[in-house]
């Protein structure tokens, strides 16, 4: 654990009882005194602190910056707005996601959050796609999640202004006297904020945010069943670079200037690949939601069955949702098989256990859209 990077919130974190463990190269708390469980149920009830330090923040700069980052994601980024973000996929040549990502428009340039496991990837991939015009920098700032239904009765308490802000919207605010550059969005499927902090200012930020009621320290262990009953995506196990985003159900984030007949058509890596199966349909696998039965968790790498006998997928991410009361989780299965309402069965220990195909996500979103 010596060898491993931490954030700045590290001290906090095991002074507060956290049990670190080895997550993406860093030292992080998987969960604290109270549980993954009640963590969780603290989320979705109440609000809760999240430390995502560990991802990359990257600033990128030069001439028409948003031009030509298009180049390697296959987002909408030239008509993002000033004071909006979006979410992106870097592609590779054979139409697989390298990464996701979010981007925001700051004016003067784009602000990037990508994956932890992946920033070792993705700033060589940005510079060398960018070329010697751009200046890509990785930034020293701390960043937090405040995520629950009470977020924005917390934050307003400590930077009102940012209450102003709806869901994708970010702007430079101040707190606690220090400059933070805060973003209406998070990864739990509930409404809240992500603050990109001063790296020497996180921890003081971050105690002041524990010292409100409704605040409680979440680990990784909620954090990862959050986002997956909101149907999120996790890198490396629901999207990789051997997945598409029309296998992975992300075709909306494929912007439509830059689909087929569009103003900006393809341009990015792997396009004539991502275009053909979203014209042709004729991907053969499909990321969907499943919903199982009773208590016992179905996990990632469990084989999935169909009625008669056929293997038909596996799933990439499950567990018990708390909040659903069930087995949830999402998978790969062939397109044939995909129906919604579709009985299909994973194999666990041995047994066969029912699992139906269902829509994610698995809780109503509380996203906060004005």
């Amino acid at each position: 654990m010596d060898e491993l990077s931490k954030t700045p919130l590290h001290d906090l974190h095991v002074e507060l009882g956290g049990k670190m463990v080895e997550f993406a190269g860093y030292s992080m708390p998987v969960q604290y005194p109270m549980g993954i469980k009640k963590e969780h149920e603290h989320t979705r009830a109440a609000c809760g602190l999240f430390d995502v330090s560990h991802m990359g923040q990257v600033m990128i700069s030069g001439p028409n910056p948003a031009e030509a980052l298009e180049t390697l994601v296959c987002a909408d980024i030239v008509g993002l707005p000033v004071g909006m973000q979006r979410y992106a996929l870097f592609t590779n040549d054979e139409g697989g996601i390298i990464d996701d990502l979010m981007v925001a428009n700051t004016g003067d340039h784009l602000f990037l959050v990508v994956n932890a496991a992946c920033k070792a990837r993705d700033i060589p991939h940005l510079r060398m796609g960018l070329g010697t015009d751009y200046d890509v920098e990785e930034l020293d700032r701390g960043l937090l999640a405040l995520q629950g239904p009470k977020a924005a009765e917390v934050m307003a308490r400590l930077c009102p202004d940012a209450c102003e802000l709806t869901f994708m919207q970010q702007g430079v605010f101040t707190m606690e006297g220090a400059e933070v550059w805060i973003s209406r969005s998070g990864y739990t499927g509930e409404d809240g904020f992500e603050i990109s902090i001063p790296a020497d200012r996180t921890e003081a930020i971050a105690r002041r945010l524990l010292q409100e009621s409704e605040v409680e320290p979440i680990g990784l262990g909620a954090r990862d069943s959050l986002r997956l009953e909101a149907g999120l995506c996790l890198y490396g196990h629901d999207v990789d670079q051997s997945t598409t985003p029309v296998e992975a159900g992300l075709i909306w984030a494929i912007g439509k200037p830059r689909r087929r007949g569009g103003e900006r058509e393809a341009g990015f890596l792997g396009a004539d690949i991502i275009l053909h199966q979203i014209e042709a349909r004729d991907h053969r696998r499909k990321r969907v939601g499943l919903l199982g039965e009773g208590r016992a968790p179905v996990r990632e790498g469990a084989e999935l069955y169909s009625g008669d006998d056929r293997h038909i997928g596996v799933v990439t991410s499950g567990g018990f949702g708390p909040s659903v009361g069930k087995p949830v989780a999402l998978a790969y299965v062939n397109v044939d098989d995909a129906d919604i309402d579709n009985v299909i069965y994973a194999e666990v220990r041995g047994k066969r256990l029912p699992m139906t195909i269902s829509k994610p996500p698995f809780i109503k979103p509380g996203y906060h859209r004005g």
